[in-house]
Formats: C-alpha cells, sequence, structure tokens
C-alpha cells in the first residue's frame, strides 16, 4: 500500500508527487488517460507535432526555473512583439523596452501610439519593482478596467490587448483579474514566451521521469475518493494513508465534494499542414479587428523547427470558445478569414486536425481571486491540487502540486512565487 494516492498526472499532480518523493513518501500517481499530461498533450500526426491548444512555457515562471531543465526542453523562443492585423494590413508591434528602435519604427500605421508605447515602459517598470506575491495580493479590479485606468487608448487596447490578453486568458471581455494581467505582464517582460522541440508535452514527461516506473499508472479512471481510499472503474479499490486530488477543478469538485468547480474557459485550436510558412518567423498574430472566428495565429515550426516535417509548415489558429459549427463549417469561417490576410496560399492548407476544448483554463475573476492561494487541504488525509488553487496557468499549477505534497507532509510551503523583485 503506498502512503499516499495522487489522482491525475497533469503538471500539479507530478510536482505533488515528485516533492513527496524527494522526502521519502512511497506515492502511487493515477492518470485516466494513456500518458501524463493531462491538459498538456501534444499530439504527433504525420510528422508534425499538435499541441491540443495553443500554450507556451513562459521561462520567467519561479517554479518553472526551479523543476525543469530547460536545456534539457530544447526551449525555442517567441519574437517578442506581435503582429496585429487590422483593417488595413498587418502592422508590428515591437518590444518597445527590449526592441525600442524597432518599435519606434512601427509607429507609422500601427494601433497604438507613442503614448500607448510609453505606458508599456511605464508599467513595466513599476512591475519590476514588486515580486509576484505581491503583485497577486495587490488591489483588483477587472483587466479591461485596469487597462483603462493606466492610461492605454482605446484603440490599442481594442486592436492588441484584447486579442492578446484575451487569448492568454480565453477571455474575450477581459473581465479576468487585473491581479493575473499583471503577474502575465511581468513574466512575459522579464522572460522568453518559448516552446519544447518535443512539444508542449515534453514539460510533464520530463517531470513524469523523476518517478518510478511503478509510481505512475495511467489508464486507469478513478470514479470515486475518500481520505484514504479511492475506488476505480471496474471496481478495484486502492487505499492509501492519504488523498491527493490533482484533477482539473470541475473533476475535483465531482471527487471530493468540497471544491466547488470554477466556470470554464474554452478554446478551439485548427492546425493546419503548409507548404510555407504564411509568416515567415517566430511571431504572434493577433486579430486586431475582432470579427473573427480565429482570435490569434501562429506558425509553431517557425519557432521550433521540429513541429514540422522538413519542406512543410504547421499553421496553429485559435478560436475563444468552442462555436456550435462542425468541424468542416468552422474550418471554412476561419480560412475565409485567414484568406484576407495571406491571400490564396490558405486553400492549399491541409486541415490536420481541429482540437476542440471545453475545459482549458479555469475562469479568474476577481471574485476568485480574492485569495490568491486557495486551501489545499480539505479534510484529514484528503488534499485537493490544481491551478484553480492558485493562478491558472503552468506556474499555478506547478505550485499547488508543491503546497499540497507541503500540507500532506505538515511542512511550510513557502511563498508561492519566490521570487524576489527584478528576478
Amino acid at each position: 500500500m503506498p502512503d499516499v494516492i495522487v489522482v491525475g498526472a497533469g503538471l500539479a499532480g507530478l510536482c505533488c508527487a515528485r516533492e513527496l518523493r524527494a522526502h521519502g513518501v512511497d506515492v502511487l500517481v493515477l492518470e485516466r488517460h494513456d500518458e501524463p499530461g493531462g491538459r498538456i498533450h501534444t499530439d504527433s500526426v504525420e510528422g508534425f507535432l499538435l499541441d491540443r491548444g495553443f500554450q507556451v512555457l513562459l521561462t520567467a515562471y519561479p517554479e518553472a526555473r526551479r523543476v525543469l531543465d530547460y536545456a534539457r526542453l530544447g526551449l525555442r523562443p517567441f519574437e517578442s512583439g506581435a503582429l496585429v492585423r487590422t483593417a488595413a494590413g498587418f502592422s508590428r508591434l515591437a518590444d518597445p523596452y527590449r526592441r525600442p528602435l524597432r518599435a519606434l519604427r512601427s509607429l507609422s500605421g500601427a494601433p497604438g501610439t507613442l503614448a500607448d508605447g510609453l505606458r508599456v515602459v511605464r508599467l513595466r517598470r513599476r512591475l519590476a519593482r514588486f515580486s509576484l506575491n505581491e503583485v497577486l495580493t495587490a488591489p483588483q479590479v477587472t483587466t479591461a478596467e485596469a487597462l483603462r485606468r493606466e492610461g492605454f487608448s482605446a484603440g490599442f487596447i481594442a486592436a492588441f490587448f484584447r486579442p492578446f490578453l484575451g487569448g492568454v486568458f480565453l477571455d474575450p471581455t477581459l473581465e479576468t483579474s487585473s491581479r493575473l494581467f499583471a503577474f502575465v505582464f511581468k513574466l512575459f517582460a522579464e522572460g522568453e514566451a518559448a516552446l519544447p522541440a518535443g512539444g508542449m508535452q515534453a514539460i510533464p514527461r520530463q517531470l513524469a521521469e523523476s518517478l518510478p516506473a511503478a509510481s505512475l499508472r495511467c489508464g486507469c479512471t478513478v470514479e470515486s475518493a475518500a481520505p484514504s481510499e479511492v475506488v476505480l472503474a471496474g471496481g478495484e479499490r486502492l487505499r492509501a494513508t492519504a488523498m491527493v486530488i490533482a484533477a482539473d477543478g470541475v473533476e475535483a469538485a465531482r471527487l471530493t465534494g468540497a471544491v466547488e468547480a470554477p466556470p470554464p474557459r474554452a478554446a478551439t485550436c485548427l492546425s493546419y499542414a503548409a507548404e510555407r510558412s504564411p509568416v515567415g518567423e517566430p511571431i504572434l498574430v493577433l486579430d486586431g479587428v475582432g470579427r473573427g472566428p480565429v482570435n490569434e495565429l501562429c506558425v509553431p515550426s517557425d519557432v521550433a523547427p521540429s513541429y514540422a516535417p522538413a519542406g512543410a509548415a504547421l499553421v496553429s489558429a485559435t478560436i475563444l470558445g468552442v462555436p456550435g459549427l462542425d468541424d468542416d463549417a468552422l474550418d471554412a469561417a476561419a480560412r475565409d478569414q485567414l484568406q484576407t490576410w495571406f491571400g490564396t496560399q490558405v486553400r492549399g492548407w491541409r486541415r490536420l486536425a481541429v482540437h476542440r476544448i471545453p475545459f482549458a483554463l479555469p475562469a479568474q475573476p476577481p471574485a476568485a481571486l480574492t485569495d490568491p492561494e486557495r486551501p489545499v487541504r480539505l479534510r484529514e488525509g484528503l488534499f485537493v491540487c490544481g491551478d484553480h488553487r492558485d493562478t491558472a496557468s503552468i506556474q499555478g499549477a506547478m505550485v499547488s502540486g508543491r503546497r499540497a505534497a507541503a500540507a500532506v507532509l505538515g511542512l511550510d510551503a513557502g511563498p508561492s512565487c519566490a521570487v524576489t523583485a527584478g528576478h
């Protein structure tokens, strides 16, 4: 009988098990899918690596820096900034802090103004003075209101922040807490957005490698859980002295009866094989018009060439939410929009997959972040972790796993974002 059973082999569960193992605890991790990863999953299709949903690793995540070997992941960074599609065509928004000359050259025809660029620099400098813990406990409003209070022009908010942050939070209305906005903005400023050479699932795979093979059981579904026992589909019962439910908020609510299921944020990702990249550089392309359905597009193989076989390019287009259209109708609507961006080459793209993700992230409006660290101990012997316990991010999932392990061990986990100002 193991000391602890962890239900779920996503980032939170793997980080929890890793921490427990480091303290000599015998752990068994149960995963319903065929391999670890949870919501971070990469399919290999005809030599293309298809992440289920557009995800990136922010290299400034303190917990990721602590537990991951970045060199082994073979991280490839995105270019800082974005290409914004407006009614007049493409405009480049360069990072005024990292690319000041390019930012000045891009002012002509850009959706923002010089004043907006200066406000970006001012906000970056101000946030650099605070730790992530201080950012996550600051007074909060919605992101939309925070941007207005910062003085950003309505045109800049609509053309850049709405598609960019809407894509990060899967929230086109920007009702997400301003704490999460400041958290993400600070991390984008202090590091890079990157893709692992082997796809995003390389991250949980690396974490799983730290566990003995016998400590991870995949392909088993937990039907019910109690502090000392879980029941699997088929009736098998497994006992332990403590249980950690490392599942998304909806599943955690079902299994524990003690967690409130957070409202979901959904996304749909269309993946295409192309003969050549329509972009030609590792940069995010945003819909600054807002007529959709595509909110943002990137060419992952421009970032990490391993995402596509030689002589081909992988195009990834993200739609916020899960539209009611069938795959063919959704594909047609996306191509109609993208053809106005890239011309007739879009007709020759071959659809590889349509990934509909009803629960991609938990919604985190201000009311959900009154406490940036929700409790991980539910009652004696029963614990929970996942990004619904912390920030809706890779950082939040990893930290919640460490906090749950510390709670099982009766230890102080320390600050969730162990990083000092300016680092």
